[in-house]
């Protein structure tokens, strides 16, 4: 059943996705007035009998019904540049991780420590334990800290997939022979689900993502328990 809370964006676990879910507040707000604008003056001049035959033309109007378009495209573009150069820019990480797209699981590696990758498979829905959540849970866990700028290399081995998180607001194509990467950091722990989001085969639906945040030390000790 849908409810509200299901037609809005999902909360934001990152500071780019926050100025992604504020730009699109913003967006709509001047798509809302020019609507109510719009919508105002059709009903005004179907309904209104007001006539002269002596106007020909009207420079002054023309004059604004061009300016305002060219302001209001200004005011949405700006704010616009600026995300997209926040979502490439990739500053000095604390980790890189490389995620690698097969049909149909993911492959990560930590390129920072010696010996830590896995595959990421679905868990099958027979297999799943209470509170899970159906088409999203995973056997590997991508295990990330809080507050720590990370960035992910992504490539494919056989098709296009994209490796996709709409909390932190990343959505990057897995393509083969080529390799992408994005940035990104989160200060808030938990559990963060995403999906291929590209149509990518027959099992594109069961190519799920999952990401663990937790605190540094609960980071560094998982680390030693899957190195050693």
């Amino acid at each position: 059943m849908i409810t509200w809370n299901q037609l809005g964006l999902q909360d934001a676990s990152s500071p780019l996705i926050s100025q992604i879910t504020g730009f699109h507040d913003h967006a709509i707000l001047i798509l809302t007035l020019i609507m109510t604008f719009v919508t105002f003056a059709t009903f005004s001049l179907i309904y209104n009998t007001y006539k002269c035959r002596n106007i020909y033309e009207a420079q002054e109007i023309e004059t604004i019904w061009t300016l305002l378009p060219a302001i209001f495209l200004l005011f949405l573009a700006l704010p616009s540049l600026r995300l997209l150069y926040l979502i490439d820019e990739v500053t000095t990480p604390a980790i890189t991780i490389k995620t690698i797209g097969h049909q149909w699981y993911w492959r990560y590696e930590y390129s920072d420590f010696l010996n830590l990758e896995f595959d990421s498979y679905i868990i099958p829905e027979d297999e799943l334990l209470p509170g899970q959540h159906r088409l999203l849970e995973v056997d590997n866990r991508v295990v990330l800290p809080i507050q720590t700028r990370i960035r992910i290399i992504i490539t494919s081995a056989d098709v296009i997939h994209s490796w996709a998180i709409p909390r932190i607001g990343i959505k990057i194509d897995a393509i083969p022979g080529r390799l992408n990467q994005v940035g990104f950091s989160t200060p808030i722990p938990g559990v963060l689900y995403g999906q291929c989001s590209e149509i990518c085969g027959a099992n594109h639906t069961f190519i799920p993502i999952a990401l663990e945040i937790i605190n540094l030390p609960s980071f560094n000790n998982w680390i030693l328990s899957v190195t050693n």
